[in-house]
C-alpha cells in the first residue's frame, strides 16, 4: 500500500480545492489514500508526490478529471428531500404557467450524480404537463464526475431503487430487464430524452450556453465547499436563473449571511428578486 504523508496530503488537498473548490480536512486524509491507490497502481506510480507531479504537468488537465472522479462523492436517491418536489408541483410549476404564460418550463439540475434527481424532475413535470397546458419541458443536468454521468446516461438501476418511486409512476416510466435473473430497471425513452447529461465544474467551466432557468437544483453538493466558494458557486448560478424563478438547495445547506439577490420562500427555497430589487437581496 502507497502510503500518503501528511505534506502530501495538503498539496493534493491543495489541488483539489483549486480544481473543483471540494475543501478536504486532515479527517479526510485516509478517504483520499484509499480511494487514489488504484488509480496510483493503473498509472504505475510508486508515491503520491509523483502522482501530484502528473497533476501539474501537461497530462494533468486530464488527470484532475480522473481525480475528482475518484475523491467525490455521489449519494442520491429518487425523490430524495421530497419537500422540493411537492412545492414544484404544487407552486411553482401552476406559477410559471398560468401567471406567467410559461409554457415551455427549463430546468438545470446542476449536481446530478448517477441520475435520481433529474429522472425525479423529469417524472413530476411529465405528470404536471397535461394538468397545467405545458407544451415542452427540458432538464439541463450537470455533474463534475464523467463517471457518474455515463451512469446517468444510461438510466439503468437496481430494481431495489424503484421502492423509492410512487408505484403508478413505476408503472409508467419504468422498464424492467428481459432477463429475469437481472435485477434491473430503466427509464423509458419518453423520460430519457427530456434530459440533456453534460459535464459541467460548478467552480471554473463557463456557464452552460445563454439559456435561463425557471427552477435550479443545487442540492448537497453545496456542503463540500468552504463559505466563500458556496457564495460564489451560488452567485455563478443565479446569473441563469431567471427573475423570480427558483433555486433549490439542500436541507443541511444554507444561504446565510450571503449576498445574493434572493429572498427565502421555505426551507432550502429560494426565490431570485427582481432585477432593481437586486441590491438588497441580502438573505437572512
Amino acid at each position: 500500500m502507497i502510503r500518503l504523508s501528511d505534506r502530501d496530503f495538503h498539496k493534493l488537498s491543495e489541488e483539489v480545492y483549486r480544481y473543483a473548490g471540494i475543501h478536504l480536512t486532515l479527517p479526510k486524509k485516509n478517504l483520499l489514500e484509499g480511494r487514489l491507490q488504484k488509480r496510483l497502481t493503473s498509472l504505475g506510480l510508486n508515491s503520491f508526490d509523483e502522482y501530484r507531479k502528473l497533476l501539474s504537468s501537461a497530462a494533468g488537465t486530464e488527470e484532475f478529471v480522473h481525480m475528482i472522479d475518484v475523491v467525490s462523492t455521489n449519494k442520491t436517491d429518487f425523490f430524495r428531500e421530497p419537500a422540493h418536489f411537492d412545492f414544484m408541483n404544487r407552486v411553482a410549476l401552476p406559477e410559471q404557467v398560468q401567471q406567467k404564460g410559461n409554457k415551455s418550463i427549463q430546468i438545470w439540475c446542476s449536481a446530478c450524480s448517477t441520475g435520481e434527481e433529474p429522472y425525479t424532475i423529469a417524472m413530476v413535470l411529465q405528470e404536471a404537463m397535461q394538468r397545467l397546458g405545458m407544451y415542452e419541458y427540458k432538464i439541463l443536468a450537470t455533474d463534475i464526475s464523467t463517471r457518474v454521468l455515463q451512469s446517468a446516461k444510461n438510466a439503468v438501476y437496481p430494481k431495489s431503487k424503484e421502492h423509492d418511486i410512487p408505484s403508478a409512476l413505476c408503472h409508467k416510466y419504468l422498464l424492467k430487464s428481459k432477463d429475469p435473473a437481472r435485477d434491473l430497471i430503466r427509464f423509458v425513452p419518453e423520460i430519457r430524452q427530456k434530459v440533456e447529461f453534460q459535464r459541467f465544474n460548478l467552480i471554473s467551466d463557463e456557464l452552460p450556453s445563454n439559456k435561463t432557468f425557471d427552477i435550479i437544483f443545487c442540492r448537497n453538493v453545496l456542503i463540500y465547499f468552504d463559505k466563500p466558494t458556496q457564495e460564489k458557486v451560488v452567485s455563478r448560478l443565479l446569473k441563469r436563473l431567471k427573475p423570480g424563478g427558483y433555486l433549490l438547495i439542500g436541507h443541511s445547506e444554507s444561504l446565510f449571511h450571503m449576498n445574493l439577490p434572493v429572498r427565502q420562500i421555505m426551507p432550502a427555497t429560494f426565490q431570485k428578486i427582481q432585477q432593481t430589487f437586486e441590491n438588497d437581496g441580502k438573505t437572512h
